[in-house]
């Protein structure tokens, strides 16, 4: 269980019109699914959760290339090519945009149905990962945009986006089962990011780790003794480095959501984070409470700093990776030649394909 990486996108209006979305459908469909018979399901999962090979993908369908409405746009096409063929692949794909994405859990439970899967499990999935992009890390991106696609063997990869009003971006984040072994330490890799904020959260560094503990071990105290703990932390005065401040914290309403907390028993800060009613206000006051109380500070760096799949042309983070970049280009490469569309459609395609990696 992991994440794959992070893309910052700038805001543009309008959509896709609808003659080349039904294209996007069509086009998107055909080379997924020769991936799928030249590779594996889980080839085409790997290639999703790369950030890169995802942004390209956007590209040889036809859309915008720094546009943060390719995410949605391309997760809408797959998700309509997928699902019907789904029941020759065994690939499901759910969720959406904004009223679409809550819907997530009931669009799992009906292919669970259907396919007779672990429909649980993979809401567990789709909720903790948005739980954790949007409350464990707090990086000024609140979620809009959440597709969960899964197998009928139980592989997974969750793409979802985030709004940041103040600056115009969208933040895409990708996730990947069994890169990593947990879903709150350090889940990230191949990530790439230049736009820097000042007040972040994040709770999955390494650096956390003791944080998470101390939050864990707070919220399982008796009610009196956080209180008591509470009414001492009001009469502090805190230095002015902290990103997160006393008055971060409503105390009669953290005591009301401790309380409820309280009766959970958490055993570990991903069930905790998992817990209804827990969103950022509630981690932000517990991470400043983990620092005053237990010594233990959390992490506040940007995840989206550093690396992302195949290197950068200056050399950052590390020289471009040829082999795996001349791979993923003959995937995609390879997909369109096989696939069957028309003879206009390839020649774009494909001459789209060639300016993207010239």
């Amino acid at each position: 269980m992991g994440k794959t990486g992070v893309a910052n996108l700038p805001l543009h209006g309008g959509k896709a019109p609808r003659w080349l979305f039904e294209r996007m459908v069509k086009l998107s469909g055909q080379i997924a699914y020769i991936i799928i018979e030249e590779y594996s399901t889980d080839e085409l999962l790997k290639r999703l959760s790369d950030p890169f090979w995802f942004q390209a993908l956007g590209c040889v369908v036809g859309f915008d290339w720094h546009s943060s409405g390719l995410t949605t746009t391309l997760c809408g096409a797959l998700k309509i090519a997928l699902n019907n063929m789904s029941s020759e692949t065994g690939l499901f794909v759910a969720g959406g945009k904004a009223k679409t994405a809550l819907k997530t859990p009931l669009e799992i439970d009906s292919i669970a149905n259907r396919y007779a899967l672990n429909g649980n499990f993979f809401k567990y999935v789709s909720k903790t990962t948005a739980k954790v992009d949007n409350v464990a890390i707090q990086d000024g991106y609140d979620l809009y945009h959440h597709n969960i696609f899964f197998t009928k063997e139980g592989n997974w990869c969750v793409i979802q986006q985030g709004l940041n009003n103040s600056n115009s971006y969208a933040r895409r984040y990708h996730w990947l089962k069994s890169i990593t072994y947990s879903f709150v330490d350090e889940p990230h890799s191949a990530i790439f990011s230049t736009i820097k904020h000042a007040r972040i959260l994040n709770l999955t560094d390494k650096k956390s780790k003791p944080a998470r503990h101390s939050i864990v071990d707070f919220t399982n105290q008796p009610l009196y003794a956080i209180e008591k703990e509470l009414s001492t932390i009001k009469s502090l005065s805190m230095p002015k480095r902290h990103y997160i401040l006393p008055e971060d914290i409503n105390f009669k309403r953290l005591l009301k959501g401790l309380e409820k907390i309280s009766e959970f028993k958490p055993s570990d800060f991903e069930f905790l984070l998992g817990i209804k009613g827990v969103g950022k206000k509630t981690i932000r006051a517990l991470s400043l409470i983990s620092e005053i109380i237990y010594g233990k500070p959390p992490s506040f760096k940007d995840p989206a700093l550093f690396s992302y799949a195949h290197g950068g042309k200056d050399g950052h983070p590390f020289p471009v990776e040829k082999r795996i970049y001349n791979e993923s280009i003959e995937v995609l490469k390879n997909a369109i030649e096989k696939a069957k569309i028309g003879y206009y459609d390839k020649l774009r395609a494909l001459k789209k394909l060639h300016t993207l990696f010239n």
